[in-house]
């Protein structure tokens, strides 16, 4: 029997958690039965959770992957960044915004109603706040935010921003012009 490289094993499981993405989005949670998480990947259930331990495991490994990108851009970009990149998502054709949307709504779900994936999911949630408060910091530091307000107000006020875009989106409504929208956010919070 051939040995499976590292490589092919990251491959293939970055392939379940896409392919498991849109399952979870377009399902639920609990409508994401094996069967159609089999269906989505085109793999067997032996293959999916050689992977991952079970379904939950597999759900909050897809709800961390956009976690830890997200916190990438929000170190490097900041989070109204996160907010343009879903915006210019928004108005492609090829279903990532949908996933990353499903996925969103989920959690949101999951937290209020499993309190044992809101405990596990608290870590997650404190590093994107932390990731925004950093480059906040760091922006007054250069002097381009704004000095009047606290930074973790701003912090707040930004994540507000977001998640408001997100049931915006989420909800079917067109996008309109949310990206002068965002303009307006990102002003809010500079030095002027």
């Amino acid at each position: 029997m051939p040995r499976v490289s590292q490589d092919q094993l990251d491959a293939r499981r970055h392939e379940i958690l896409n392919a498991a993405r849109g399952c979870f989005a377009r399902f639920g949670y609990e409508g994401a039965t094996v069967r159609r998480l089999e269906e989505a990947t085109g793999m067997s259930r032996g293959a999916i959770f050689h992977h991952f331990r079970d379904k939950e495991s597999l759900f909050l490994a897809v709800a961390e992957d956009d976690a830890v990108n997200m916190v990438e851009t929000v170190a490097r970009n900041g989070l109204v960044q996160v907010m343009r990149d879903l915006l210019e998502l928004a108005g492609t054709s090829d279903g990532d915004t949908a996933g990353w949307l499903g996925t969103q709504l989920e959690v949101s779900h999951r937290l209020r109603t499993d309190p044992a994936f809101a405990k596990r999911w608290a870590q997650r949630s404190a590093a994107i706040a932390d990731a925004t408060r950093e480059r906040l910091q760091r922006q007054g530091e250069a002097g381009v935010l704004r000095q009047d307000v606290p930074v973790d107000v701003l912090t707040q006020f930004l994540e507000l921003a977001y998640d408001g875009l997100v049931l915006h989106l989420a909800t079917g409504r067109p996008p309109g012009d949310l990206a002068r929208v965002l303009d307006l956010v990102e002003d809010a919070v500079r030095r002027h």
